[in-house]
C-alpha cells in the first residue's frame, strides 16, 4: 500500500506564504503534471523507491547534485519510514531524514521530521545551506533491544534522542524518495538528488543489506535514472 510520507510542516509553512489570487489554467495544468500523479496526494508528486519487505531500518548516501528550483512549495529529498496511515489504527506516524528546500529561496537544509499518532508533524533543522555535490550519509534505525524506538543518524552520528513509535516494530516498508508538493500553486519545481548505496537493516541496531526488492515510483514531472545495475543507486531527478 502505498502511505508516503509527507514534509507536512514545509507544506503548511509554504502554504501560508502562496498567493491568494486564482490559479491560471496553465498552473492549473502543471499541477495536474507534477502534482496530481499516480498519488493523488493534493499536489504531492515522488520519484524513488520502497522497499517490497518489512526492515528495522533504512540508510543511504544522498547528494544534492544541483541547486533546487523551488518557485513555490517545496523539494526534498529523503529516506524513511512510516506512513500517513502508517500509525496504530491508520494513524499517521513516520520518521525521515534527508535535505529539504522550500520556497521562496532555494537553500538546502538537512532535516529530521518525525510524527506521532495524535501529534502534528515536528520539523528539525540539523544543517543549512548545504552545497550542491556534497554528499552525506543518513540512516533511520530502530534502536537494538528496544522494539518500535528509532533514532536518526546523520554521517554516523546520531541526531535524536530514541524516539517511540507506537506498532512500528516488523511492521515498516523502508522508502528511499525524492519529494515535490507544488504549493497548490500548479509549481513544477525542480531538484536532482543522487542515492548511493541504499540498506535496509534487517535487524534493530544493524547489520544491513543492500536494497534488492523494490517498487520504484515515478509521477508525472519526476524520474528515476539507475546509475547502476544495482538498485541501491539512482538519481531521483525533475524532468
Amino acid at each position: 500500500m502505498r502511505r508516503f510520507l509527507t514534509l507536512s510542516v514545509l507544506a503548511l509553512v509554504a502554504s501560508a506564504a502562496a498567493l491568494t489570487g486564482p490559479v491560471s489554467d496553465s498552473a492549473q495544468a502543471n499541477a495536474q503534471e507534477c502534482g496530481a500523479g499516480a498519488t493523488g496526494s493534493q499536489g504531492y508528486a515522488y520519484a524513488g523507491h520502497q522497499a517490497t519487505r518489512v526492515a528495522h531500518g533504512i540508510r543511504a548516501t544522498i547528494t544534492p547534485t544541483a541547486s533546487p528550483n523551488v518557485v513555490s512549495g517545496h523539494v526534498a529529498g529523503w529516506i524513511g519510514v512510516g506512513g500517513t496511515q502508517a500509525g496504530p489504527r491508520g494513524t499517521a506516524e513516520w520518521l525521515q531524514t534527508g535535505y529539504a528546500s522550500m520556497a521562496p529561496e532555494s537553500t538546502i537544509y538537512i532535516y529530521y521530521e518525525v510524527t506521532v499518532p495524535g501529534k502534528a508533524p515536528a520539523y528539525h533543522e540539523v544543517k543549512a545551506d548545504v552545497k550542491p555535490g556534497e554528499k552525506h550519509d543518513f540512516a533511520v534505525l530502530e534502536v537494538g533491544g528496544r522494539n518500535s524506538w528509532w533514532r536518526v543518524w546523520v554521517d554516523g552520528k546520531p541526531v535524536t534522542k530514541a524516539i517511540h513509535l507506537p506498532g512500528s516494530h516488523t511492521d515498516w516498508y523502508p522508502q528511499a524518495m525524492a519529494e515535490n508538493w507544488n504549493g497548490n500553486a500548479g509549481s513544477c519545481n525542480s531538484y536532482a538528488y543522487r542515492f548511493s548505496n541504499v540498506r535496509l537493516a534487517q535487524q534493530s541496531g544493524g547489520v544491513w543489506q543492500t536494497l534488492k526488492d523494490r517498487s520504484m515510483f515515478e509521477d508525472p514531472g519526476y524520474q528515476v535514472v539507475q546509475t547502476s545495475r544495482d538498485p541501491s543507486n539512482f538519481v531521483a531527478t525533475s524532468l
